[in-house]
């Protein structure tokens, strides 16, 4: 917007604009812009009681909207007008004479006094007024914040009256805390309170300052920006307001609003370079910025209690404020981090001394906030939130900057930037630690997680290595400083691992929040990592033995560290000591392993980060980018998120997993999973500890680890983390190795070893794999090689030190120790034991002379630690030099600090323990005591010497604890020749026997398990087999509505993106089949009509089930007991929807399975050889039998209430289609469509054939069997009229033709005009159950001549007259063959001639049906179309009626194959000869049949010649039913309808919607559009799917399912490049279509699976 270049360009060669054009604006514009300036005097009125009357404001905002609208308009008239408002803007002249005050005019006078009244309110005054009150203010302050303590606390600051304003409203926020306040002659006081308004733009910032930046205004003042005068101007106006800003901002109620556009105009003014250089030389920005963050936070201080609650002169911001809480101070913090980004103004910022000073001071303010003191008594009544608030303070408000300005700190020329904030960050924590009086000792059960000042040297020292080549020692400070340093932030890490072993408990969860965000991926930089590399730098230069008891003590954990099996801890409960162990081990562990700051490149840390974000779990692109915070990186290396350096790594660590489904249909999205050799070589389980928030990721990482060695084969057991080779250390961190070799560690390492060995409580295996860690790391750092040599001529007459002779880890592990002594509780087992005193002292004196001399020396094993830690304190003592009163005072005895144990405590006495082992001697018997075996470890190089020379085998990389212990007796072995030859002295001697081993409670738990399972499953193998035995039980099953959705083209439908496309929604099969209905029904009479066709091809009834089932009663107490318990389920009990108690799928009702009986079955499929008529007349008479309304049993009542469950499933207006409502014709069409319908959808899922055969995932849901019997008793209950049954018309021709004609009402349906298929169903539901397979097979022969025939003469209708000549008359030269009757030439003709009587021919040719049909190939390959899909329905029913397989074929033989298996095909002809006419088997000569059939035609053609055609023409091929084909992007889409208005509201959508299945467009949950409580969605989901809807939200790009009552979010179809979904467009990334998920949609869609595959449904309350 503001480029120089381009208007540099475009101004050369303007003329400039004639002085006469502008002249009326300069004339007018002065005035104009003088009265809105009077009118925004008039209507300030000073906010009485602080209640700042909104509407007023809101009133005089209202007027002026046209006043401000024209400036608006005029900035819009180019750079000529702009410049002219500038002039009158700025003009010092203009002002003076407008507006000053001065002269005759009344008005004005009084509203220059309204402007001076509304100065003074803010707290501002002219300079003139100042002086006088600045005086006095010089007397209260004093120089320096720390000197002057509480005496300063109570002078006010020079904030006018608003001062007295906030102490009132503050102290009912803080309760009990008071709020100190400050008052300094360090600012400059001029910054904050004084104001002179100069021309006409100062002042009327100042007014929508006041107004709290009304938005017209804003826009004007930004829109005058292109003027470049008027930039500088405005820019040096906005910040002589600066201070004046943050005082509204602190009063405004609306401080969100306020906040947003303060920032669009700072961020305009600030961004640029240029501007904030000059901004800054020429009106001390950064001096005003620092300063009025200073205030700002100086309004909300407490008094710290962390350490010396009474003398502490330390404050702190109070979290509980609003100012903190409600984040009210990020513009101002947001303005100070954009400006420090310019490089120019930041190296202002570093050079200035006086300006870093207030910086650190304010940075102070934040040291030590939120304290948490932990509760020890009873639970704290409240949680406080304020954590919330203390962690965005410390990482907008510190931080932040903090990363800004180490962004300018790259090179070696900036050293001395660094030198300086070192320092000055050094006095503001070495006055921090005297303000809170810190000596040696953290106070107890306290801890603060901030920590900014520590965080800013820490990252300041970590630049200067890294970048700077800066020589660490020459900025540290001394030891005793670095001793103080290490303090807090080690207080910290203890107190990790209280949280986490439940030790804060009462203090409520937000103390596990607090744990929690501090380790988390946006804070994780800023916090934790500084902390543990200020830790690191202090190990490194501290003494080691220091170090380490220090960490020991903190963690609370001394006590335990004993040879004695049993201790008491005077700091910890027993339960806690276990894991406050394990975390004091595992901090070691990270302490001497992590190298983030220690000498890793930026590449090695983001592939580190990756790698332990993708091992706890794989994650998507956008997680990962979340999770990896770049800060440190970025800043060091410029690598910004989606570069290209992020995503090489990412392709060079993960591999991409695309979008896939689980059966269970939960939808993944694409995700990035460790490669193979990510896992094999570079899982770092340390990493992974660091960067966990919960613990179970780090057991989710090692599972993962698990996993992938099982599956590659490298370890089958359960492997202990992998130790991971280390980046070298810095040469500035050498001394960090000095840890490992001191002897403090060594003697925890040997006791926890003997403890382990031992079997002592509190030990686990966690803490045995993190001491094997800590042996490996000091193996492999170990200083430098001994020389075996000199070492082994001084043998052990050297050891100076009852426990270790030297400090080098390699030496240590083979010293053996002998005897120990400990203090234990005197109901311990040693004492016990102990031989009387004169012995034991005896057994020490013929051990060596030297031993003896240290063991009267030392105390004990636990004295031994023990002492280390009161040696250390003396250490401390000496370096600080302090006076003697004051030592004695420090080394007090512990236990008077520390809370002892409850109860009394044992004496502790003195026990001597035999030990004579040493750290290699345990390690061998440890191998032993794991792998369960006596001599099971045998040293690897005896049998292969080329081990020792490369030690680095694969086969240790990856393992268990035995693996390890090998591993490090390698190590040890390859280091140094005499840990060789003791390694195999001790594996000669035969080791002791092992006790046998006692199956530990875990693994017996397991055993238990198994044992249960399998008893389990044996009782569950009989309840099923005793479920199949009792006869009446049910299955549930789940009634669904089907779609018509049949089209007759083959082309998918689109969904319309552009106005031209839109869809027209009458060429589907159920708007086909009403049609026909309709027709019907206007020429014959209502009840034929209604058996003629079948209904339910929109808002059928599908019957599917889980397949399980369950017996009557057992129902009835389940139904009864989900009454009782209503939580919120997703289903509705009182609509009878329930679970399956077996498999939880949805179900709504239940079908009785019918008893039936295998020896019967066998009766009805045997063949016999009864002839064709005979049969016929059998099927007669059965159908003849009245259905009797069977006794009341408890199998009949079941039936009827599922013939209920079935009627109120489906929506009336598709259950009547009779003309008298009610009738029974209706019930009966009804019933018998319910059965087609379920077998067309059976044939839609076996994809509209049945080439596939018999396996198929329809076939398992379905339940024909059962709902057919049901159908049948129901349909067996209306008796037709013998005169009217249709199986009379099919079987004997009619003796008098004329009686038809005769009665008045309307005929007949005629036989040719009715659907073979519903005839089908109606014979078999009326015939008696169960039905004998010969029946079954007559009914389909006598359909099939029906079917054939109508087929014929639906041919005989498309061709033309001439063809239909030549058929007629080579039809009647055959007919009098022996096979006249099998062969279609004779029938066509005789059809024809038989047809040609009525005018049915007569009407002219309809071109668009006329097919030429010249050869019989085609005429063959007509017929047997047009009967397949009636074949294909009566396989499926024999299928399900009679058991057997359904054949496979191939598809163009399918006609043959199931005409043969239904018995139509006498016997298997080869496929060339074969005609589909010898199937047909006609129970009466077939002239005879065809004739009368036709004659009913002719009949009616007389009549209505119109219609016949039309009738007779069938379509009988469909296309299966699809969805609408999506658009490849998802933009295509949201462009089209996001703004298109709705149709029935004309209104554009908040949310629109569009039907995957109609295209129609929707508003979702518009109130707009509701009809009777309905709203949009879920009625047209009534309209559309009869109760189903799939709807695309265009704003959110998911798609939602609604069924019935409930609704679903099923998930998005489009993703984007990473395979992942956007929902509510929050990530902005394009979108593709994911044509497996739409896929997946479209399948649930058409097997009525929704229910059954998304869980999660909610009822929509009718509200979509």
């Amino acid at each position: 917007m503001f480029c120089k270049r381009h208007r540099i360009k475009s101004n050369s060669n303007v003329p400039c604009v004639p002085k006469d054009l502008l002249m009326m604006s300069e004339l007018v514009l002065p005035q104009f812009i003088f009265s809105l300036i009077q009118h925004l005097r008039e209507g300030y009125n000073e906010p009485a009681l602080d209640l700042p009357s909104e509407k007023d404001l809101h009133k005089i905002l209202q007027v002026l909207e046209p006043h401000v609208s024209f400036l608006e308009d005029l900035t819009k008239m180019g750079g000529a007008m702009r410049s002219v408002l500038t002039q009158v803007l700025t003009s010092q002249q203009f002002y003076k004479d407008l507006s000053s005050g001065v002269g005759e005019n009344a008005c004005a006078k009084k509203s220059h006094e309204k402007y001076l009244i509304a100065l003074k309110g803010s707290g501002l005054a002219f300079p003139e007024d100042k002086l006088a009150c600045g005086m006095q203010e010089q007397g209260a302050g004093t120089s320096t914040l720390a000197a002057q303590g509480l005496a300063g606390a109570t002078a006010t600051s020079g904030q006018g009256d608003s001062s007295d304003e906030e102490d009132q409203d503050g102290s009912q926020g803080v309760g009990k805390r008071k709020r100190v306040k400050l008052s300094s002659t360090t600012k400059d006081q001029s910054i904050m309170d004084v104001l002179k308004h100069k021309c006409f733009l100062e002042e009327l910032l100042f007014w929508t300052i006041k107004y709290e930046f009304p938005q017209k205004m804003v826009t004007f003042l930004l829109n005058m920006l292109p003027d470049q005068d008027y930039k500088i101007a405005f820019t040096k106006t906005f910040v002589q307001h600066y201070a004046f800003i943050m005082k509204t901002l602190k009063k405004s109620h609306e401080s969100d609003t306020m906040s947003n556009r303060i920032v669009h105009i700072s961020v305009q003014l600030f961004s640029n370079e240029e501007l904030a250089r000059q901004v800054t030389e020429e009106c001390q920005l950064l001096d005003i910025m620092v300063t009025v963050l200073l205030y700002m936070m100086e309004s909300c201080l407490i008094k710290s209690e962390l350490q010396d609650e009474e003398n502490s002169l330390h404050v702190v911001v109070n979290c509980g404020e609003a100012l903190l809480k409600n984040n009210t101070y990020w513009p101002l913090v947001s303005d100070f981090i954009n400006i420090l980004s310019h490089q120019s103004v930041a190296k202002k910022f570093l050079e200035d001394h006086g300006l870093l000073v207030t910086w650190m001071n304010f940075v102070s303010f934040f040291q030590g906030m939120n304290l948490n003191k932990r509760e020890l008594n009873e639970h704290v009544e409240f949680e406080s939130q304020t954590y919330y608030a203390a962690f965005a303070a410390e990482l907008e408000a510190c931080a932040q900057p903090m990363w800004g300005l180490l962004s300018h700190c790259k090179v070696r020329e900036t050293q001395e930037y660094t030198r300086n904030v070192v320092r000055y960050c050094l006095e503001a924590l070495q006055d921090w630690f005297d303000a809170i009086n810190f000596v040696d000792e953290p106070a107890p059960n306290q801890v603060t997680f901030h920590l900014p000042l520590h965080r800013y040297f820490a990252m300041f020292l970590s630049k200067a290595v890294k970048c700077q080549e800066l020589d660490l020692d020459t900025i540290l400070p001394d030891q005793e400083m670095l001793m103080k340093l290490m303090i807090h932030p080690l207080q910290i890490q203890a107190s990790l691992s209280e949280i986490h072993s439940n030790m804060w408990v009462r203090n409520g969860l937000q103390i596990k929040g607090q744990a929690m965000t501090y380790v988390q991926s946006h804070f994780c930089n800023s916090m934790i990592d500084p902390d543990i590399y200020l830790l690191q730098v202090c190990a490194s230069r501290l003494d080691p033995d220091y170090f380490i008891s220090s960490v020991f003590e903190r963690f609370k954990v001394v006590d335990l560290l004993t040879m004695a099996s049993q201790h008491q801890n005077t700091v910890l409960d027993s339960e806690h000591e276990r894991s406050m162990l394990e975390g004091a081990l595992t901090f070691l562990v990270l302490l001497l392993s992590l190298r983030l700051h220690l000498g890793m490149t930026d590449d090695e840390i983001l592939r580190a980060e990756m790698v332990a974000q993708l091992c706890m779990n794989d994650r998507t692109h956008s997680s990962l980018l979340d999770l990896i915070s770049l800060e440190n990186i970025n800043l060091y290396a410029g690598i910004i998120p989606g570069s290209l350096s992020f995503e090489s790594v990412l392709s060079a660590v993960a591999d991409f997993k695309a979008p896939v489904f689980e059966p269970g249909g939960s939808m993944q999205q694409g995700m990035y999973t460790p490669k193979a050799e990510v896992w094999d070589k570079e899982f770092d389980p340390v990493m992974v500890i660091l960067r966990t928030v919960y613990r179970r990721d780090v057991q989710s990482a090692m599972d993962r680890y698990t996993a992938f060695l099982k599956q590659s084969g490298k370890f089958p057991g359960n492997p202990w983390p992998p130790y991971k080779k280390r980046t070298p250390l810095h040469p500035s961190y050498k001394g960090l190795i000095k840890l490992l070799h001191c002897k403090t560690l060594h003697i925890v390492l040997f006791t926890l070893l003997y403890k382990i060995l031992m079997d002592h409580q509190n030990l686990s295996e966690h803490v045995l794999c993190m001491v094997l860690y800590l042996i490996e790391l000091g193996l492999e750092n170990s200083p430098e090689q001994e020389s075996d040599e000199e070492e082994s001529a001084g043998g052990q007459e050297r050891c100076h030190d009852s426990w270790f002779p030297g400090s080098n880890l390699v030496s240590n592990m083979r010293h053996f120790i002998n005897y120990v002594r400990v203090r234990v509780p005197e109901t311990a087992p040693e004492v016990k034991r102990e031989p009387p005193a004169s012995t034991s002292s005896d057994g020490l004196a013929s051990s060596q002379s030297s031993r003896r001399k240290s063991l009267q020396r030392e105390n004990s094993g636990t004295a031994q630690v023990f002492s280390l830690v009161a040696e250390r304190r003396k250490k401390f003592q000496e370096i600080i030099n302090r006076n003697t009163s004051e030592a004695n005072q420090v080394v007090r005895p512990k236990t008077s600090m520390k809370w002892s144990a409850p109860g009394a405590t044992p004496q502790l006495t003195t026990a001597i323990l035999e030990v004579k082992e040493s750290i290699l001697s345990l390690l061998i018997k440890l191998h032993h005591k794991l792998s369960g075996k006596q001599n099971s470890y045998y040293p690897p190089w005896l049998d292969d010497v080329d081990v020792l020379i490369h030690p680095e085998i694969p086969r240790y990389s990856h393992g268990d604890g035995m693996t390890a212990v090998e591993r490090i007796l390698l190590k040890a072995a390859v280091q140094s020749r005499l840990n060789k030859r003791i390694i195999e002295e001790i594996c000669r001697k035969v080791t002791p026997p092992v006790p046998p081993k006692k199956i530990s409670s875990a693994e017996k738990k397991t055993l238990d398990k198994e044992e249960r399972r399998q008893k389990a499953r044996e009782r569950q193998q009989k309840l099923l087999a005793e479920f199949a035995s009792r006869q009446k039980s049910f299955m549930e099953t789940a009634m669904d509505v089907v779609l018509g959705q049949c089209r007759n083209s083959t082309e998918p439908k689109k969904l319309p993106t552009t106005e031209e496309e839109q869809i027209y929604p009458w060429d589907t099969c159920a708007a086909l089949h009403d049609v026909r209905l309709t027709t019907l029904q206007r020429y014959f009479k209502d009840s034929s009509c209604l058996q003629a066709v079948s209904i339910g091809w929109e808002g059928g009834v599908y019957v599917q089930t889980c397949g399980h089932t369950l017996h009557i009663d057992c129902h009835k107490s389940y139904m009864e007991s989900l009454r009782n318990d209503q939580v919120l389920q997703g289903f509705s009990v009182d609509k009878g929807e329930f679970t399956c108690p077996l498999c939880r799928q949805f179900a709504n009702s239940v079908l009785p399975c019918y008893p039936g009986n295998d020896v019967e079955r066998s009766l009805w499929q045997s063949h016999s050889n009864k002839c064709m008529q005979d049969l016929v007349q059998e099927v007669e008479d059965l159908q003849e039998q009245l259905g009797t309304f069977p006794s009341e049993t408890n199998l009949s009542k079941e039936m009827e209430s599922v013939m209920k469950d079935i009627k109120s499933t489906t929506q009336k207006k598709y259950t009547d289609y009779s003309k008298s409502p009610g009738s029974p014709d209706n019930d009966f069409l009804f019933m018998y469509s319910v059965a087609r319908t379920n077998l067309e959808l059976e044939l839609v899922h076996r994809g509209g054939n049945l080439c596939s055969g018999g396996a198929s995932t329809a076939g398992k849901r379905s339940c024909l069997n059962q709902l057919f019997h049901v159908l049948a008793m129901h349909m067996r209950l209306y008796s037709i009229d013998s005169a009217y049954n249709p199986w009379r018309k099919l079987t004997q021709p009619m003796q008098d033709k004329n009686s038809e004609l005769v009665s008045e009402e309307l005929p007949e349906v005629p036989v040719l005009y009715r659907d073979v298929s519903s005839l089908l169903l109606i014979q078999i539901l009326t015939m008696p159950q169960p039905l004998h397979k010969e029946h079954f097979t007559c009914i389909i022969k006598v359909l099939f001549t029906l079917l054939y025939t109508q087929a014929l003469a639906a041919l005989s209708v498309k061709c033309s007259a001439e063809d239909r000549m030549a058929w007629k008359e080579s039809g009647a030269l055959k007919k009098n063959t022996s096979s006249g009757e099998k062969s279609w030439e004779v029938l066509l003709g005789h059809v024809i001639s038989e047809l040609s009587k009525g005018k049915i021919y007569e009407e002219g040719e309809t071109e668009e049906l006329t097919v030429v049909l010249v050869n019989p190939d085609s005429v063959e390959c007509y017929l047997q179309q047009f009967c397949l899909p009636f074949l294909r329905i009566t396989s499926l029913l024999q299928h399900h009626l009679f058991g057997g397989d359904l054949p496979s074929c191939q598809e163009d033989e399918e006609f043959t194959v199931l005409a043969s298996c239904l018995g139509l095909l006498p016997s298997f002809q080869s496929a060339h000869q074969f005609t589909s006419a010898s199937c047909l088997d006609w129970p009466v000569p077939a002239f005879d049949m065809i004739t009368q059939w036709c004659s009913e035609l002719a009949s009616f053609a007389d009549r209505n010649p119109d219609q016949v055609k039309a009738l007779l023409i069938q379509e009988p091929k469909w296309d299966l039913p699809r969805l609408l084909q999506l658009p490849e992007n998802y933009n295509t889409i949201f462009q089209y309808y996001h703004r298109k208005t709705c149709t029935v509201c004309t209104k554009v959508p908040k949310d629109p919607a569009v039907c995957l299945v109609c295209g129609t467009f929707v508003c979702l949950k518009g109130l707009c559009c509701k009809q009777q409580s309905y709203c949009e969605c879920v009625l047209h989901s009534q309209n559309c799917g009869a109760g189903t809807g799939i709807f695309l939200l265009i704003n959110a790009s998911v798609i939602i399912i609604i069924r019935g009552h409930r609704f679903c979010l099923w998930g998005s179809v489009y993703l984007d490049a990473h395979g992942e979904e956007d929902r509510d467009l929050r990530r902005g990334k394009p979108l593709y279509i994911c044509k497996e998920r739409y896929k997946v949609l479209e399948q649930q869609w058409v097997s009525h699976t929704f229910d059954h595959i998304n869980k999660r449904w909610g009822p929509h309350y009718n509200g979509l």
